[in-house]
């Protein structure tokens, strides 16, 4: 899967690719990498200790890695994480001088209101984050209401581009508008060769969290080639 990738955008230069496979193949695609970067899909908030299982912060950039996804929905939802895991988590990783991909995400849409919930997972999960390493953090926005397999409605890049906005809004409150900006925020939720480009310039976002698709070499080398031309 890796390789076919690799080959299949060796050319694409204006766009940054990261990788995040699961921990058992980060060390044999360590020295494959080149343009592509390499991200971690958890990590545990402890660098030393009886934790058995887990891996630290430290193993993986011992491994290549640059970027670790923290707070994704299905970790929230499924194995019962919550934000005061995802904090420590977050300082971790952060100290480490890894970058985070933090995933955030309202569970409903049914009113104004619901978009609030994003703001307190924020709260939480940026809490006591120096500014100076917000350079090293970047935003997900994952509407759980739009990417559940029980879904009502697919979100479209109107609703992406919401939910950007208050997220921008809510750093800008809590931590200024400085310091904000240097904060990239990505849309993670069914994206498609399809919607990419739609999802990146009607919803203005700065990338994507790519999902089910990034399982389809074909499907996510598509969606690279259509954010490049």
């Amino acid at each position: 899967l890796f390789n076919l990738v690799k080959k299949g955008i060796k050319n694409i230069k204006n766009i940054e690719v990261v990788i995040c496979p699961p921990f058992t193949y980060l060390s044999s695609i360590k020295y494959q990498v080149s343009s592509i970067k390499l991200g971690s899909q958890d990590v545990f908030y402890e660098e030393k200790g009886a934790y058995t299982g887990e891996v630290s912060p430290r193993m993986l950039k011992n491994l290549g890695c640059q970027y670790v996804i923290l707070g994704h929905s299905e970790r929230r939802i499924h194995l019962g994480e919550t934000d005061e895991m995802i904090n420590k988590k977050v300082k971790a990783t952060l100290k480490k001088g890894l970058k985070v991909i933090l995933c955030v995400g309202d569970k409903s849409r049914k009113s104004k209101e619901d978009i609030k919930e994003v703001a307190f997972q924020l709260k939480k999960d940026l809490k006591g984050i120096k500014k100076s390493d917000f350079k090293n953090l970047i935003i997900t926005y994952e509407p759980i209401w739009a990417i559940s397999t029980m879904a009502g409605r697919v979100a479209t890049p109107k609703d992406a581009k919401e939910g950007a906005e208050f997220i921008q809004k809510t750093l800008i409150k809590s931590f200024g508008f400085k310091t904000a900006k240097k904060i990239r925020i990505l849309y993670g939720g069914s994206i498609t060769s399809k919607n990419a480009r739609d999802f990146i310039y009607k919803g203005k976002m700065d990338g994507l969290l790519i999902g089910q698709a990034s399982l389809d070499p074909k499907e996510f080398i598509k969606i690279v080639k259509s954010l490049s031309s």
